[in-house]
C-alpha cells in the first residue's frame, strides 16, 4: 500500500516538473519572439526623373550689360538676315541694355552709330560708339578683305559642302549642298545678298582651313586698329563676332580701298548660272537702287542678338562718309536712321522719329494724310443725307413715345 502511494506521488511530482518545464520553455520562446530584431534602415525616397514635360532648372535672369544679357538673348528664336522672322519676340543685346534710349540729338533709333570722314578721320556723329555688340553679317566685310588680300584665284571653283550648312540657327540658303561656283561669285553673293553658305565656303577653302582663315581675320582687325573686335567665323552667324561702331567704321574704310569689294557689295542684282538652273540674287540693301544715294560700299547684317545693322561708304553733300548703324529695331528703322544721318550731314533738318506703335504702312499713312477729294466729300454728303432722311422720322417718333409715357 505504501509502495503504491509513493509511486503515485512520484508520478505526480514528475508531471508537475514536466509541466513547469513546458511553461518555462513556452515563456522563454515567447520572450525570444518578443525581442526587437536588428534596426531596419528607412526606405530611400524615390528619385524624381525628368519626364517629357519636366522643365530643366533655369538660371536667374541677368541684370545688365551685353555680356550679362547673353543668356536672355540666346533664348530668343534665332534667325539670320537672309531668313528673317515672321514674328520675332527676341530682343537684341543693345535693346536689353537700353542703349537705344541714349539721346544724341539726331533722333537715331539704333543702339550705336558712328559717322566719320575716311580721308581725314574726322568724326561727325557718334552714339555709343565704343559699346561692344554682335555685328552679324557685317563680319563678311572682313571675310572679303582676307579673301582679296590672300590673292587666291577668283575663277577657282568651290563646292558647297555639308560643313557650310548652318546647324546653329538653321538659316535657309539657295545654294544647295554640292553646288559649284567660282570663288569670285561666292564672294559677290556673300557681300550683296549676305549668302552664309558662300561666306563659309570662302573660309573653309582658305589655305590652312577655317581656323587659319579666322586667325587671319583677327590679325587684320588688330592691324587696322580694331581694338575691341573679335571674329570666330566668316559668316557672322555667331553672336561672338563682336565689335563696336567705331571699329566697324575702320573696317568699312579698309574694305572701301578694294575695288572688288566695293563693286560686289553694291551690285543691285545678279544672276548666277548653277548647272541647269539660273538663280537671281538681289541686294539686301535697297538703297543701292535709290537715285538719291551715291553708295560706294555697303553691308547689312542681322541676327536676333545684334539687331539690324548697316555699314556704308556713301557720298553725302559732296563728301565721302563712312556710316555705321548697330542694333536698329527693324529694317525700316535701320534705313530711316541712314536717311536722318544723310540729312544731318547735309545740313538739312532732321525729321522726327517714327513712333514704334505705328502700324500703318507708308501707303496707308500717305493716304490718311491726304485731304478728302471733292468726289469723296460729295459721296459722304449724299450718304449722310440718306441716313438723316431714313432715321430722322423714327427718332422723332421715339421721342414722342417717350414724352407720352
Amino acid at each position: 500500500m505504501a509502495n503504491a502511494v509513493s509511486s503515485r506521488a512520484g508520478r505526480t511530482r514528475l508531471s508537475f516538473v514536466l509541466a513547469l518545464l513546458a511553461v518555462c520553455a513556452g515563456a522563454a520562446w515567447w520572450r525570444w519572439q518578443a525581442q526587437p530584431g536588428p534596426p531596419v534602415p528607412p526606405a530611400a525616397p524615390a528619385i524624381a526623373t525628368a519626364g517629357p514635360a519636366a522643365d530643366p532648372p533655369r538660371a536667374p535672369p541677368p541684370v545688365a550689360g551685353p555680356e550679362a544679357l547673353a543668356a536672355e538673348a540666346a533664348a530668343a528664336s534665332p534667325t539670320t538676315e537672309s531668313d528673317p522672322p515672321q514674328l520675332n519676340n527676341g530682343a537684341s543685346w543693345g535693346h536689353l541694355a537700353g542703349l537705344h534710349q541714349t539721346d544724341n540729338g539726331v533722333r537715331l533709333r539704333s543702339s550705336a552709330a558712328f559717322v566719320m570722314e575716311p580721308g581725314t578721320g574726322k568724326v561727325l556723329l557718334r552714339k555709343n560708339g565704343d559699346a561692344v555688340l554682335p555685328i552679324a553679317s557685317l563680319t563678311k566685310l572682313m571675310t572679303a578683305i582676307v579673301v582679296t588680300e590672300a590673292g587666291l584665284p577668283l575663277h577657282e571653283q568651290l563646292t558647297i559642302a555639308e560643313e557650310d550648312v548652318d546647324r546653329e540657327r538653321r538659316s535657309r540658303s539657295r545654294l544647295r549642298v554640292g553646288t559649284t561656283l567660282a570663288r569670285g561669285e561666292a564672294m559677290r553673293l556673300a557681300l550683296m545678298s549676305s549668302e552664309n553658305r558662300a561666306a563659309h565656303a570662302l573660309g573653309r577653302t582658305h589655305p590652312g582651313g577655317l581656323p587659319a582663315f579666322v586667325a587671319a581675320m583677327n590679325r587684320k582687325a588688330r592691324a587696322l586698329g580694331m581694338k575691341n573686335t573679335t571674329f570666330v567665323d566668316p559668316t557672322g552667324l555667331s553672336n561672338l563676332n563682336q565689335s563696336t561702331a567705331r571699329d566697324v567704321a575702320l573696317l568699312a574704310s579698309a574694305a572701301s580701298r578694294h575695288h572688288l569689294v566695293r563693286e560686289y557689295s553694291t551690285t543691285p542684282q545678279h544672276d548666277v548660272a548653277l548647272g541647269k538652273r539660273t538663280l537671281r540674287f538681289n541686294n539686301s540693301n535697297h538703297l543701292v537702287k535709290s537715285p538719291h544715294w551715291d553708295i560706294r560700299l555697303q553691308k547689312t547684317g542681322y541676327i536676333v542678338e545684334a539687331g539690324q545693322c548697316l555699314a556704308m561708304n556713301a557720298r553725302v553733300a559732296g563728301r565721302e562718309l563712312i556710316l555705321v548703324l548697330l542694333d536698329a529695331a527693324d529694317k525700316r528703322s535701320r534705313f530711316e536712321d541712314a536717311e536722318r544721318i544723310k540729312r544731318f550731314a547735309g545740313g538739312e533738318p532732321t525729321p522726327p522719329a517714327r513712333r514704334a506703335a505705328a502700324s500703318k504702312g507708308p501707303r496707308q499713312a500717305k493716304a490718311a494724310a491726304k485731304p478728302p477729294s471733292r468726289t469723296a466729300q460729295g459721296q459722304r454728303g449724299r450718304h449722310e443725307s440718306r441716313v438723316n432722311r431714313t432715321f430722322a422720322p423714327k427718332q422723332a417718333a421715339g421721342r414722342r413715345r417717350g414724352e407720352a409715357g
